[in-house]
């Protein structure tokens, strides 16, 4: 490795090359977190469910976590997303319309005992979800 008084020019250049090695720096250049991520980048997307589903907890839980396929309307992915809250999906119908967000697990991925679900639903129909589980708003009629 070029330590002279002339070695700037190579010092740059293989400081580029070395850089893909780096698996953080080849990722983010490549684009492939936001490639493989069906949201793009994007905090939230909006959906239409298509069924409602019951996902099994991982050992050593015992749970049917109650979750909805989506479709997402930005580029028709269908993603698997949780219901937070008791009796959440009384208030979600097929053909409605969500907004779903990350779940907040590390790295993008799927939080507590809930496999392969990374999305989670905050509204239905333009209308929090929370709200409605609270009593505090009523579903809109449409």
């Amino acid at each position: 490795m070029g330590r002279g008084i002339y070695s700037a020019r190579k010092l740059k250049k293989d400081h580029k090359a070395l850089r893909w090695s780096d698996k953080h720096f080849s990722r983010r250049e490549l684009h492939l977190d936001e490639k493989a991520d069906p949201l793009e980048g994007a905090p939230q997307a909006r959906g239409i469910v298509l069924e409602k589903v019951g996902v099994e907890a991982k050992q050593p839980n015992s749970a049917i976590r109650k979750c909805v396929r989506i479709q997402l309307i930005k580029n028709g992915r269908q993603v698997t997303a949780f219901c937070p809250g008791v009796a959440a999906t009384n208030f979600i119908d097929e053909h409605d319309e969500v907004t779903v967000e990350g779940i907040g697990g590390r790295m993008g991925g799927s939080m507590g005992d809930i496999p392969g679900v990374r999305f989670k639903v905050i509204k239905v129909n333009n209308v929090s979800l929370e709200e409605m589980v609270r009593g505090r708003k009523e579903k809109p009629v449409r």
